[in-house]
Order: C-alpha cells, then structure tokens, then sequence
C-alpha cells in the first residue's frame, strides 16, 4: 500500500484523484495538503506525492524537496524554464515523472504524430486544442508537448515556428510553420487534433477526454510505479515502456 500526498487538494484534479483513491487497493490517501497547509508534514506523512496545482505551487515543492528527497509526480502545466531546470537538477538525487498529460491515449497520440510528421514531410501542421472556461495556461501543455513532437521530426525549432494566433492581412503560410491554437468553453474537459494538411488530402489525429478521472486514475498508478524507481527524470513513454 503506497501513501500518497496530494498537493493542492482542493483543485480540480486533487479532489479527482482524492475520488479515485477510494477504489484503489494498491495506494492511499496519505496527506491533503492546500494552500496553508505545514509543507513538511506532507513529506513526512507520504511516500510520493501527486501535484497538479499551479506553477507557483509546484516551484514551492520544487524548492522543498532540495532538502526532502521524495519521489514526485507531477502534471501542473504552464510550466517556466526555471521551474523545469530545477525539476530536472532535483532528478538527480530523487524519482520524478513530470508530464503535461496522464493518459495513455495521448502517449499514443504523441507517438503517431511524431511518427506523421516525419513521413508526410510535406504537409501542413495544425494543431487545435479545447478546455473549459476555468483553463488558467494556452496553449495548454499537452498541444505544446504535441507540437514539439511534430517539430523534433521534422529538425524544427519550435519557438521560431509556431504561430498560436492569426489576424488580419498576415500573407501566405510558411512551409514550416506549426500552428497550435486554443479554444475555450463550457466544461470540456480536453481535445486535441493534429492535422495534416496537403492538396487534395488530409489526415487528422485526435483524443478527446470524457472525464479528469482519466488522467487521476494514470497519476496513481504513476505514483505507485514511481516508488520503486532509481533517481531520473520520467516521462509517459518511460512509464509506458514505449
């Protein structure tokens, strides 16, 4: 039985997860922890601990664990390059599994679009995303993670590509040009297409999330594997073995 923390409690995911846990015969509700709350207890009381809080929340637990090694799952998105810097030195000495999505549907999306964006060389890539109304970051960090796929496979720099707005009399799009664009409304819960677009064909990939129990549901499981691992800094395709 794994004790599990949940950091940022009262958000959207830490209740789902908190949800799922009631199910789970393999991991426990160990410590709530919310704004407030004594940090060093939830290291205490826990053996990994599950973050999806905001990027100000995970730099505080970032900054903790510098001198309280605990394995880590995080799926906070909105993330700076300072925050993943740190991420990535405190990953030396402690297990932790970042990644902008928990499910296994968008692994699987990520790797075909890899896979697309290599062989069909020639085609338009767009990228469209949908949230809720109450989604704080855009893009949101499974897009840019989709986007930055597409471009590794094609020797692109994403940052000197990707268009995520147009308007007005712009002129022709660049052969390389990546677009990720967002849409907010209602309470979608998250979809995301890739589209290839050529003369006279094009191909579309998408996902769509019917319920953040989803992605609770893969963050335990995450954190139950990442008990038992070595000092790194994990990804999806790790934990997939893909």
């Amino acid at each position: 039985m794994v004790n599990i923390g949940i950091y940022g409690a009262k958000g959207r995911m830490g209740k789902q997860i908190q949800e799922c846990l009631v199910d789970e015969n393999n991991a426990k509700v160990a410590m709530l922890y919310d704004k407030g709350d004594d940090i060093s207890e939830l290291f205490k009381k826990s053996e990994v601990i599950i973050d999806f809080s905001s990027p100000k929340g995970t730099y505080e637990i970032l900054n903790f664990a510098k001198t309280n090694s605990k394995p880590l799952v995080i799926g906070t998105t909105g993330l700076d390059v300072k925050i993943m810097d740190l991420m990535y030195d405190l990953s030396k000495t402690m297990p932790i599994f970042y990644a902008t999505n928990m499910s296994l549907g968008v692994a699987v999306l990520n790797h075909l679009v890899g896979k697309a964006s290599a062989m069909l060389e020639n085609f338009d890539i767009e990228i469209v995303e949908m949230h809720h109304r109450h989604k704080k970051d855009a893009p949101s960090g499974t897009a840019m993670t989709l986007a930055q796929n597409a471009a590794k496979a094609r020797n692109l720099d994403l940052e000197k590509v990707r268009v995520s707005a147009r308007d007005g009399i712009i002129g022709e799009r660049d052969k390389n040009e990546i677009a990720v664009m967002s849409l907010r409304g209602g309470d979608i819960v998250g979809r995301h297409t890739v589209g290839f677009y050529e003369d006279g064909e094009f191909l579309e990939l998408s996902h769509v999330a019917t319920s953040r129990a989803t992605f609770a549901k893969g963050a335990i499981k995450i954190a139950i594997w990442l008990k038992e691992q070595n000092p790194k800094l994990y990804s999806i395709n790790d934990f997939l073995g893909i």
